[in-house]
């Protein structure tokens, strides 16, 4: 399914948005959940099994929604803001499931700071935030909390390991379960020709940088584009449910002299800058729709754990 707003911003931003979910091959549930409604473009990924994941994703998704700081068509959020959401949520889960589900949330808040649009990312979990530019770069907003990062930051496993280990599915952060949901957050500026890809790690345990490169950058429209990759997903596997969401953005002021890097931002709103900023994983030479069980643009259904159900989700 495909959604296009006219984001109520100067200068005026034409967002089309695909958007898709799937169950996968091996999952009874689908424990995805999502949002794609200008402002508000995040997917949570449920965690627990037994139908308590379910809950956990569509309770989070079900609070950004009722927020009135993300209403549909305001742009003024800020992170202080958001994490105040966020803990609204974890809160709620804690209460429906007595902290025995949990949920990953990630993805990007469209925002304007005087009169200049930019995309606030935030993220706890392993979710993914990536965003293709119009040079052909595909970039890694997100930094994951997981345990199979920091042994590959520690030097102790390689990327190409960390895909089969078996902790990779085990979250360091989370809301409704464990002790941290503090959200990351990243202030980008909106250029003309950004693409937008948010998506579970049902996508991302599937598939390298390198494929979602590829499909991102040959289907012109953002639902092909969703569609093919869930369909890559499913055929490789499809270990685990599948979400994703793709935002194009049109006619955005890059004349403006925006900076190629923003920095990090802490809930109170200060910057934080940080030692590296987004990391390129794939370099270039030179309506509304929410997604709860049952919703989205595949189907009859809409995971992983604080550690995932099974070992192959």
């Amino acid at each position: 399914m495909t959604d296009t707003h006219f984001a109520d911003l100067e200068p005026r931003l034409t967002l089309t948005v695909g958007f898709g979910t799937d169950r996968g091959l091996r999952r009874e549930l689908n424990e995805d959940a999502f949002l794609a409604q200008d402002p508000v473009f995040m997917v949570a990924d449920g965690m627990g099994g037994h139908e308590a994941g379910e809950v956990a994703s569509q309770l989070c998704i079900q609070t950004l929604r009722e927020a009135p700081v993300l209403a549909h068509g305001t742009h003024r959020a800020t992170a202080r803001q958001i994490q105040q959401v966020i803990e609204r949520a974890d809160w709620r889960i804690r209460q429906a499931t007595g902290a025995r589900a949990g949920t990953t949330l990630s993805g990007a808040v469209l925002i304007e700071i005087s009169s200049v649009p930019y995309w606030l990312v935030a993220n706890v979990g392993d979710s993914r935030t990536y965003r293709l530019s119009s040079s052909g770069g595909l970039v890694q907003i997100s930094v994951d909390h997981s345990e199979v990062r920091e042994l590959i930051e520690a030097g102790e496993i390689t990327p190409e390991e960390a895909l089969v280990h078996p902790r990779r599915h085990v979250v360091t952060r989370a809301l409704g379960t464990g002790e941290d949901a503090e959200a990351d957050f990243w202030l980008l500026p909106v250029e003309d020709g950004d693409r937008l890809l948010v998506c579970s790690d049902g996508l991302t345990s599937e598939l390298r940088d390198t494929e979602i490169h590829s499909i991102l950058a040959s289907h012109e429209h953002p639902q092909d584009a969703v569609d093919a990759l869930v369909d890559a997903a499913i055929r490789k596997g499809g270990r685990d449910n599948v979400t994703v969401v793709v935002v194009d953005v049109r006619d955005a002021a890059d004349a403006l002299g925006l900076p190629e890097t923003a920095p990090r931002l802490s809930p109170d709103g200060d910057t934080l800058d940080r030692d590296t900023g987004p990391v390129p994983v794939v370099g270039a030479k030179g309506a509304e729709g929410d997604g709860t069980t049952g919703g989205g643009a595949r189907g009859q259904d809409s995971g992983q754990g604080e550690e995932d159900d099974d070992g192959d989700a």
